[in-house]
């Protein structure tokens, strides 16, 4: 059986089971809290600045809050991480830098470097994007070769994430990029960059927890708001959430906050 007999076979196996339990709710992962009080919901949030117009200060902003409140951790674009590892030194509050952000079209020799360097300023996890238009293309080996080079580059030391951005790929396409994350050995996929529309959804980290199975993180990530919609994400499914708006979704409060 080829790479192309193979994924299709998975594709239809895993839409066949979302058919068969479309009324079901997805059972959450492994550690997975059913409904966390806001203040347990910290521990499971990826802090998240990574708009292009973000002054130093909002960082300094970000660290502190990552701080008070106990996230797991601040997500930055790779420039800003050695300026956070330092802030966040010998705190239990964890560095994340994004590789290849947020298009994901750069070579892998170019998204390897990128990962190198944030390690080597701090970073412990990496969410990368994977190469939308191979994907879409068909070129399934070489998007699982990108993801290794990435994955090489961590030297198995570092969480990789691989952000597959749902809202530019079709049902089977999603299908496609988690079951080639999973083979390329990612730590977890991630919904999306939030920066092609969409945003992170109940039936997208659904049908990613069901492909994956429940060894593998998943990361929800893209227009997450609100205490209740970071609960429903995490019983879909989800491991990890990623959002700018953590402290109003933690203190109950609505915003239009972003990355």
């Amino acid at each position: 059986m080829d790479q192309n007999q193979l994924i299709e076979k998975i594709v239809a196996e895993v839409v066949a089971r979302m058919a068969a339990g479309a009324t079901k709710t997805a059972a959450p992962a492994a550690g997975a809290p059913e409904r966390p009080r806001p203040t347990e919901l910290a521990r499971y949030i990826d802090h998240t600045l990574l708009r292009p117009d973000a002054v130093t200060t909002a960082f300094d902003k970000l660290c502190q809050e990552a701080l008070t409140h106990g996230f797991y951790s601040v997500c930055v674009n790779s420039c800003r991480v050695a300026s956070v590892a330092r802030k966040l030194q010998g705190t239990v509050v964890k560095v994340c830098s994004v590789v290849g952000f947020p298009l994901g079209a750069m070579t892998s020799r170019a998204k390897a470097f990128e990962t190198r360097e944030a390690i080597s300023d701090g970073a412990a996890e990496i969410d990368m994007v994977i190469n939308i238009g191979l994907l879409k293309s068909g070129a399934y080996a070489a998007v699982e070769e990108d993801i290794r080079a990435v994955r090489r580059a961590t030297r198995g030391t570092t969480i990789l994430k691989v952000i597959i951005e749902t809202a530019l790929l079709t049902q089977e396409e999603k299908v496609i990029a988690c079951e080639i994350a999973k083979k390329a050995s990612a730590d977890f996929v991630k919904t999306c960059t939030g920066f092609s529309g969409g945003g992170a959804t109940v039936e997208d980290v659904s049908l990613m927890r069901r492909t994956v199975g429940p060894d593998m993180g998943v990361k929800a990530s893209g227009g997450i708001r609100t205490y209740k919609s970071a609960v429903a994400l995490l019983a879909a499914g989800a491991t990890r959430i990623g959002c700018g708006a953590s402290v109003a979704i933690i203190t109950g409060g609505e915003t239009g906050g972003s990355y």
